[in-house]
């Protein structure tokens, strides 16, 4: 149906291309948050933040397609021109809905409190989308698109920041901007696709549009659940009354998040390549050392409860981890924010090669994703409003080491292949 071609393997002088461009992005949201916490001070950051913070599962709403696009579409021949578009159509829906709530709150109540997290709402899913269709220019061999995009969403961020600092924008003006800005950015990455994959021939198989649509879902929903449990300690933020612990909690996260992503993308950017070779034998040694991995992971987990257990009981520690301001603060969170991010990455890896051998542990880390999410709902109700900040990092990191033995104690009773010797 379409001859167009499908790379899975980019050359390393274009990924570092790709680091670049996406890089540069992260570095312009880091940059851009810690100019608008000191331009506009604690009070006004906080909500800001929360907003932001509160809103940052929805990227992956959207950007649920690429995974599955790319763990299909090199399967398949006849039928990619219409599973690229889907993927399209998938990514867009999103992107609409909000935008249009966006549009007649604007109208009807346009100081309405809920107008920050629409438009946070908007710039996330935007987001997600340009993830998406970027991801779809590197599956057909034209990854440059995919760093000029997010070079382009850079400058976008670099330009309101600077315009905020000269020109005093408020929250809502940045708010307003940063969304409209990215939906051109991502709008223009649309058309750059080639027509067949957004206009292909009429295909009139329910089945594949169902197929498609449970890849999705199974692939998809548990990275946006896993983002949802960061977003479950913003809501208790602001129902315990410590929205001021938003802005510290979500600069460390945007950090966290930052190192988390890189590896994201380098799983993306290979995935066409290991979707296609863990099939079969392939896919043992696959469960194997994702095995590995999250058991790694649930031990790192279970030391972490006892190290900082037994902080809380040293009054200096203590006293650090309950600092609302100063260099101890930020050295609690810093520390923190590393062990964060050692965890999420190897729960991270488990899922990736768990979702790429085509077995039936497809949903493993669906469930897995649940069990994180009430995990971390009941632990940062119990340590956000004693701990604020520290106590919402707490949260996230035991709940990532309970997915992980979720997700090991469900990969080890359905592994079919030899359990011992060194995964390949």
């Amino acid at each position: 149906m379409t001859g167009t071609a499908v790379s899975t393997a980019p050359r390393r002088l274009m990924i570092l291309r790709l680091l670049l461009g996406r890089g540069s992005f992260r570095i312009s949201l880091q940059l851009m948050q810690v100019v608008l916490a000191v331009a506009w001070g604690t009070v006004a950051y906080g909500p800001f933040a929360n907003a932001l913070g509160a809103c940052g599962w929805l990227v992956f709403l959207p950007n649920a397609a690429e995974k599955s696009v790319l763990k299909l579409a090199p399967r398949v021949r006849v039928t990619r021109a219409t599973v690229t578009a889907l993927a399209v159509r998938f990514a867009i829906a999103p992107v609409l809905v909000f935008a249009a709530a966006l549009l007649v709150t604007l109208a009807v109540a346009p100081e309405s409190a809920l107008l920050p997290y629409l438009a946070a709402a908007c710039w996330h899913t935007c987001s997600g989308m340009l993830m998406t269709v970027s991801g779809l220019h590197r599956l057909r061999g034209r990854a440059s698109l995919d760093a000029w995009a997010f070079t382009a969403g850079a400058v976008l961020v670099l330009g309101v920041t600077l315009a905020t600092w000269l020109a005093d924008w408020s929250p809502r003006t940045v708010l307003l901007v940063l969304p409209a800005g990215l939906a051109l950015v991502a709008l223009a990455a649309v058309g750059a696709l080639p027509r067949d994959w957004l206009r292909p021939e009429p295909l009139r198989r329910r089945r594949l549009v169902l197929a498609y649509g449970r890849t999705t879902w199974l692939l998809g929903v548990p990275e946006l659940l896993d983002a949802l449990t960061v977003a479950v300690v913003f809501f208790v933020f602001a129902g315990v009354g410590r929205v001021s612990d938003s802005g510290p909690f979500y600069l460390a996260m945007l950090a966290a998040g930052a190192f988390s992503s890189i590896v994201r993308y380098q799983l993306r950017i290979h995935q066409p390549g290991v979707s296609l070779r863990q099939r079969g034998s392939g896919a043992g040694q696959a469960r194997a050392k994702a095995m590995a991995v999250l058991r790694a992971a649930v031990v790192g987990g279970m030391a972490f409860a006892v190290l900082f257990g037994t902080a809380l009981l040293v009054p200096p520690v203590r006293d650090a981890l309950l600092a609302d301001t100063g260099i101890a603060m930020w050295a609690a969170l810093g520390a923190l924010t590393v062990v964060e991010i050692v965890v999420a990455i190897a729960v991270m890896y488990g899922i990736f090669l768990i979702e790429n051998t085509g077995s039936p542990l497809l949903g493993a880390s669906f469930r897995g994703a649940l069990c994180r999410l009430a995990v971390t709902t009941v632990c940062a109700l119990f340590l956000v409003p004693p701990l604020g900040a520290a106590g919402g990092f707490a949260a996230v990191v035991l709940a990532l080491s309970a997915e992980a033995a979720a997700l090991h104690h469900m990969v080890r009773r359905h592994h079919s292949g030899p359990l011992t010797g060194r995964p390949a």
